[in-house]
């Protein structure tokens, strides 16, 4: 365990391999040229290099840049978004045509300003993406809504194969870590998930490295199983910027390996943990088997018949 003092330098652990490859820089290209926001750069995610270059898989941010809250772990800006752009479900969906993913997680800044949060927009944009890639797995993660169950049912309309809701920290930090969020409003949203769509998996993630204990750590784990979600995702916390809330301490990758242990033999059907794991960290390998099934018959398909398509010689 790393002491607080040592917060600034980072452990060997949490060094990554960068890898700006010609998929990568296509791709980046790519989002540019569409106008396209993904929360991998947002949100500086350290596997971007491995999701873009080697995994085909990506997680597109909509709704716009700017997010309503302030969470003081997040590096997505705060202030007043601009109007709707009902013309991004339709890009998103030939974008990833284009690059020719296999799996898809669409996320989005919170949009309190709206009345439905943005979830007609997010619904399009499945709709959008499955219509024109019928063989893409598609994951949302979208936020709480400010619990607006109506806007729930407009988002799970639309057919997501896993439903993605974070809890972001245990109990006790939330009103610190987490702007405008509450705990208990996060656990209800994920458990009405499964009253709308029993068959859909939800999944949930939790930071460490904020200054919980471990016990509240696995209190969530009970709180979230109780709450009939399926995945959990557990990764450190690294600070965006000198703004935001510091690292209390690192974790070592033995600790992580314990905490997944822990996860599966409490039921989660699946558990990623690590010092770089991040929400959507390998999600590719979360979804059902129906729905991973539709993928490679897809996939199948796409490298026969499509194999130019995916050409990032731009």
């Amino acid at each position: 365990m790393a002491k607080q003092e040592e917060y600034i330098r980072k452990p060997e652990w949490l060094k990554t391999r960068i890898n700006t490859n010609k998929s990568y820089r296509g791709l980046k290209k790519l989002m540019r040229e569409n106008r396209l926001n993904t929360v991998c750069e947002e949100a500086r995610c350290p596997n971007i290099h491995e999701c873009w270059s080697e995994r085909k898989t990506a997680t597109f941010m909509i709704l716009g840049d700017t997010c309503t809250r302030g969470c003081r772990f997040c590096a997505v800006k705060t202030g007043m978004p601009n109007e709707l752009d009902w013309g991004e479900p339709k890009r998103v969906a030939d974008s990833v045509s284009v690059m020719g993913l296999k799996h898809v997680v669409i996320t989005a800044v919170a949009r309190d300003d709206l009345n439905d949060g943005g979830a007609q927009v997010f619904a399009n944009t499945v709709r959008a993406v499955r219509n024109q890639n019928p063989g893409c797995t598609i994951e949302i993660l979208p936020s709480d809504m400010k619990g607006d169950y109506e806007s729930l049912h407009t988002l799970m309309d639309s057919g997501p194969d896993i439903f993605n809701h974070n809890i972001e920290t245990v109990r006790r930090l939330t009103k610190r870590v987490r702007a405008r969020a509450m705990y208990d409003r996060s656990l209800q949203l994920l458990q009405r998930v499964k009253e709308i769509a029993p068959n859909t998996p939800t999944k949930s993630s939790i930071m460490v490295g904020l200054g919980e204990e471990k016990e509240e750590i696995i209190q969530a784990m009970d709180d979230l199983l109780a709450h009939d979600v399926n995945i959990m995702t557990i990764g450190q916390y690294l600070q965006p910027t000198k703004k935001h809330l510091k690292v209390e301490r690192y974790y070592h990758p033995d600790e992580f390996e314990e905490l997944k242990q822990i996860a599966l033999e409490k039921g989660f059907s699946h558990c990623e943990a690590g010092p770089l794991v991040r929400s959507s960290y390998h999600a590719d390998e979360q979804v059902t088997k129906a729905s991973a099934q539709r993928r490679i018959n897809y996939m199948k398909g796409y490298e026969k018949q499509e194999n130019k398509q995916v050409d990032f010689t731009f």
